[in-house]
């Protein structure tokens, strides 16, 4: 069986995404693309190889040779057409965050949860080896009870006009690298934990470049976590989990094929672990493809989005702002 996948958009994040590893693994083809442009979706299509391109997203879903969706489209647009993905009976792979809050989460979670179809959010760094480690690592016991947590991701996005800064798309920091650290922090503490504080640096109105905030665990663990599209340290990309027993420091989770590192620190030794350089993004396909013609479990379902998105509310409330909406699609 072959998985025809069809892009909704020329999204910048696609051919890193899905299409150059589609190249690379057995069972999966990207078929077709739309875009909103139909000139920028014939120029993606010739220069990526995409051998058919249609002229809207509708067109494109209702297709019955293609099986799944990649949807990179803007926050606020994640929901809408993954539902509009399901209702014609494809499978997703969506850009993260799933959807422009908790409650939309919920609701397009309940309507999947009705069909027989696979809808994978698309952290695709949880499905790398060292992530993996990571969590057998807290599974296993060394580092004992888990005291502290720290998230850090910031990276430089000077472009003020990027979709990631529009409130009417769902943008902010929190939203877009902020999605990362709280998924990050999540799985670090091996808890849901509650927003205690949050502060934001703004570039608009209720529109953050950079959010502060701290949280605790239900079994009392406490961090921080901090995420800027606009930060004055070019890249900080680091994750750190102390427990009683030792420690697990990680850095750059989310791009480990470039280069990463692994501390594992205990009272009675220090090591670090290296892992293969691989992207992400193909063990991420892999996982896709698995999961839908085998029926292989994976971390990333719309259930577990709705606790990513309950921190990202909360944290926007904390810090004085107001949740992200869904986008209005004009659906004349």
């Amino acid at each position: 069986m072959v998985i025809r996948i069809g892009v909704l958009g020329a999204a910048r994040i696609a051919p890193p995404a899905i299409i150059r590893p589609a190249r690379a693994i057995d069972g999966v083809q990207v078929t077709a693309i739309a875009a909103r442009d139909r000139t920028r979706a014939d120029a993606f299509a010739q220069k990526q190889g995409v051998p058919r391109v249609f002229d809207s997203y509708q067109e494109l879903i209702d297709d019955p040779d293609i099986d799944a969706i990649y949807n990179p489209l803007p926050n606020g647009l994640h929901g809408y057409w993954t539902l509009k993905a399901i209702d014609a009976g494809k499978h997703v792979l969506c850009e993260k965050p799933f959807a422009a809050n908790m409650n939309e989460a919920t609701a397009v979670t309940e309507r999947i949860e009705a069909q027989d179809k696979i809808v994978m959010e698309a952290f695709h760094y949880r499905y790398h080896p060292v992530m993996k480690r990571v969590e057998e690592i807290l599974a296993n016991g060394e580092l004992g009870e888990i005291q502290t947590v720290s998230t850090s991701l910031c990276i430089p996005l000077p472009m003020h006009n990027d979709i990631r800064y529009h409130e009417y798309l769902a943008g902010g920091a929190a939203m877009d690298i902020g999605c990362y650290a709280t998924n990050l922090w999540r799985v670090l503490s091996q808890s849901e934990p509650t927003v205690t504080s949050a502060t934001a640096k703004t570039i608009r109105p209720n529109v953050d470049r950079a959010m502060h905030a701290t949280l605790i665990s239900p079994l009392g663990a406490t961090g921080t976590l901090d995420a800027s599209l606009l930060s004055s340290k070019l890249f900080k990309l680091s994750g750190k989990a102390s427990g009683s027993l030792g420690s697990l420091s990680l850095f750059n989770p989310l791009g480990p094929q470039f280069y990463h590192r692994l501390k594992i620190t205990t009272k009675r030794s220090s090591r670090i672990e290296r892992f293969d350089r691989v992207p992400t993004y193909n063990y991420q396909l892999e996982a896709f493809r698995d999961a839908i013609t085998i029926g292989t479990p994976f971390p990333t379902t719309p259930r577990d989005s709705i606790n990513t998105m309950r921190i990202i509310d909360a944290m926007y409330m904390a810090a004085g702002m107001t949740p992200r909406q869904p986008t209005l699609v004009d659906e004349d």
